[in-house]
């Protein structure tokens, strides 16, 4: 039979794996731009100058340094096409990338309603 001390360390240890497996998400994808450009760049803004339009606010260095670290996390691949003049360059989401598409797509339903609620109250 399990005992009470036993439980309460089942639920520290799981508690403890769920938090490193946010630190890691918050790793790739947290801060203020990354979801934001990897949204971005899956609707179809797949070149710089477009995502800096769609992402508004962010500064060319700051987009620039965000698009190497996705890159370098394996969550967008960056193409070159070096043959067209000007040179094209391109960001795409991975496929690694599109796995996270449905939980960004529930943070974005959740962000709707929060926002609904907030007006909502304000109007009380």
């Amino acid at each position: 039979m399990e005992s009470e001390n036993d439980k309460n360390e089942f639920k520290s240890f799981a508690c403890s794996q769920s938090l490193k497996a946010i630190e890691d998400v918050l790793h790739v994808l947290g801060g203020k731009w990354k979801l934001r450009i990897v949204v971005g760049i899956a609707s179809g803004y797949n070149r710089f100058n477009e995502l800096q339009r769609a992402v508004e606010g962010i500064s060319a260095r700051v987009l620039s340094n965000e698009l190497k670290d996705l890159e370098t996390n394996g969550v967008i691949v960056r193409k070159v096409e070096a043959g067209a003049t000007p040179v094209i360059v391109t960001y795409e989401p991975t496929e690694y990338a599109k796995t996270v598409m449905p939980i960004v797509n529930t943070l974005a339903d959740w962000g709707k309603n929060h926002r609904n609620k907030l007006q909502n109250e304000s109007h009380l």
